[in-house]
């Protein structure tokens, strides 16, 4: 398990990323002190629909202002500040990567958020929380990095209060098919940790949660990249802050991959709403 964190951390580690955005916002003409949450939605929901895909997902959870939220694999916290700002929940997030955790404190003291969102570096298949901590929670395009899905929602179930939603929101595994990479989540086969959707329900309910609801998002994502090629056509060079921010010159690549195995139907993202009876 360490040398499978080792070979995520390295995947997704930049280098350079905080300096990275902050140039990106000198270039929007914006800075540190006037920089919002929406402009930074660009950068810091790295998954398929972005802000639109964590509204989509957060309207199903049901979470009220009150709820002590997490954000399993949060990257760079964008979700959780979202979260945090929109529903007034305080909002914990954990992840691997060091470099995105530091990076995402930095963004929260930008927008002023750092009173209600704590990042912390660690693990989701042994999280640093003790049990009952959370009201709620959400994963936003992190299990195709886990191969033990089983121990991940032991440790979700583990964490959360009876009675919490939880939502999923993965790349899945749909059909048998020789996948094109790199992709965002992994530069080859032996680093991408797919799984179906009856894999995950599999996993969900062996670790105590109730599935209450799935979702194949196949068609959603089609129609979001299609609307995206088609800003991008219109648009001369990249924009000031996005994507490609983090991926740097693998950005296209990736994505186009990712999108040619979507429309050839052997992966989608799902939806899985469960609940902790």
């Amino acid at each position: 398990m360490m040398s499978s964190d080792k070979a995520v951390t390295a995947h997704y580690l930049h280098g350079d990323l905080l300096q990275a955005i902050q140039a990106s916002i000198t270039a929007l003409g914006k800075t540190i002190e006037n920089i919002t949450i929406e402009d930074l939605a660009a950068v810091d929901e790295f998954h398929v629909g972005g802000r639109f895909a964590t509204e989509h997902l957060l309207g199903q959870l049901g979470f009220s202002e009150q709820h002590h939220i997490l954000d399993v694999g949060c990257g760079l916290g964008g979700a959780a500040r979202f979260v945090a700002d929109k529903y007034n929940n305080h909002v914990t997030g954990i992840d691997l990567s060091t470099e995105y955790i530091e990076t995402g404190k930095s963004l929260c003291d930008w927008v002023r958020l750092n009173n209600k969102v704590s990042l912390q570096q660690g693990s989701a298949t042994a999280m640093p929380f003790q049990q009952g901590s959370f009201d709620g929670g959400y994963m936003l395009h992190v299990g195709m990095n886990i191969e033990d899905k089983e121990m991940l929602f032991k440790e979700v179930f583990r964490v959360l209060r009876p009675g919490s939603s939880f939502g999923v929101y993965d790349i899945m595994r749909i059909i048998d098919g020789d996948l094109i990479y790199p992709v965002p989540w992994a530069s080859e086969k032996s680093s991408s940790m797919l799984a179906t959707p009856d894999q995950y329900k599999e996993a969900l309910v062996d670790a105590g949660l109730e599935v209450i609801q799935v979702n194949d998002r196949h068609d959603y994502a089609l129609d979001f990249f299609k609307i995206l090629r088609e800003k991008s056509a219109k648009r001369v060079g990249l924009p000031a802050l996005g994507l490609h921010t983090l991926m740097k010159e693998t950005t296209s690549t990736k994505i186009n991959n990712m999108i040619d195995n979507i429309k050839a139907c052997y992966i989608a993202p799902v939806e899985i709403i469960v609940r902790k009876n």
